[in-house]
């Protein structure tokens, strides 16, 4: 059995660059501004050496830690803090890098395209370069984009590519958009201990109740953390989608929202080591929707390794969760 690990972060010196730029901006966002302010000190430069190497110091930590596979992605926020030409061409280099990397070593590394939602036309003809020249596995996008989502209509051409192409969308959390941000300022929770999972949450949430998989039906999405939190609300999600579908406060959908959920998404153990968490989502979920990942750099990956070797699983579950279901899904 291979321990695949399907969340794992790498960034471009180019995008790192164009962060610093950013940063300079009177319009930019205050999320970015503060997250990227923290990880951008003396403290938070261990972790860029690690997402900068994707060579040969990366798979001798694979090798140290026990992960057989990475499924490597740009970290957050990515490309979409950018302006929307900056953000193409950055994206676009990206993925000729990660391809790059993938091809040095094919039994250990594989990649996720990075697009630039700011122009939908020009991301979808990156999803199809990315599946159909360079090898990709799927898609990921490090959540909203100017405090945009994906069930937005101009967004279609992005999903209608990915269901076309069988390209999974991993959604990927940042920090909350300028609307929502501001009462998460305070005490760090716009970052991930509780900003990232709100922010995520909320658009998957728009992505199921805005009536996106009845258009989109085989449309997959993946999310981290443990699914944001959605799989421990599931039940009271369709008792108050009932509720106000009746009080004329919410769309109608052809099924429950929980079955979307259930048949659309993917969860992965991503930073999360808590048996209990991981014993819900397999049981609300099914065995086949959950995948490891360890979130490495920003997680402890040898502690997300003897997490997954040594808590109470069944054989067939463990099987699924570290190696067949990453294989099914991403085509690996």
């Amino acid at each position: 059995m291979r321990r695949i690990a399907v969340e794992e972060a790498f960034i471009t010196p180019e995008i790192l660059a164009a962060w610093k730029e950013c940063l300079k901006r009177d319009d930019v966002e205050p999320g970015f501004a503060k997250m990227a302010g923290a990880l951008l000190s003396p403290a938070g430069r261990p972790l860029f050496e690690k997402m900068l190497d994707i060579g040969a110091g990366r798979i001798a930590h694979m090798d140290k830690v026990g992960v057989d596979m990475q499924v490597l992605s740009l970290t957050s926020p990515g490309v979409q803090v950018l302006d929307a030409a900056t953000a193409i061409r950055l994206a676009a280099q990206s993925n000729d890098m990660l391809a790059a990397a993938v091809k040095a070593y094919p039994t250990r590394l594989a990649g996720l395209a990075a697009i630039a939602p700011q122009d939908p036309a020009v991301a979808a003809k990156e999803i199809e370069r990315g599946a159909r020249q360079l090898g990709m596995r799927g898609v990921i996008v490090n959540s909203h984009t100017g405090g945009e989502y994906l069930d937005l209509p101009k967004y279609r051409p992005i999903l209608e590519a990915a269901e076309a192409l069988d390209m999974p969308i991993y959604l990927h959390p940042r920090e909350p958009s300028t609307p929502m941000v501001t009462p998460f300022l305070d005490y760090g929770l716009y970052f991930a201990m509780w900003g990232f999972s709100a922010e995520t949450g909320l658009h998957a949430m728009r992505l199921i109740v805005s009536g996106t998989f009845d258009r989109f039906p085989k449309l997959k999405i993946v999310l981290g953390h443990m699914g944001e939190g959605i799989p421990y609300y599931l039940q009271r999600i369709d008792n108050r989608h009932a509720m106000q579908v009746k009080l004329g406060a919410t769309p109608a959908l052809a099924r429950k929202p929980s079955e979307y959920f259930r048949e659309n998404f993917y969860v992965t153990t991503a930073g999360v080591t808590s048996l209990p968490t991981l014993r819900l989502c397999l049981d609300v979920l099914g065995s086949e929707r959950v995948l490891f990942a360890a979130d490495y750099p920003y997680e402890d990956d040898d502690e997300a390794v003897h997490f997954i070797k040594e808590t109470v699983l069944t054989a067939e579950e463990r099987k699924r969760v570290c190696e067949t279901n990453a294989v099914n899904l991403f085509k690996l």
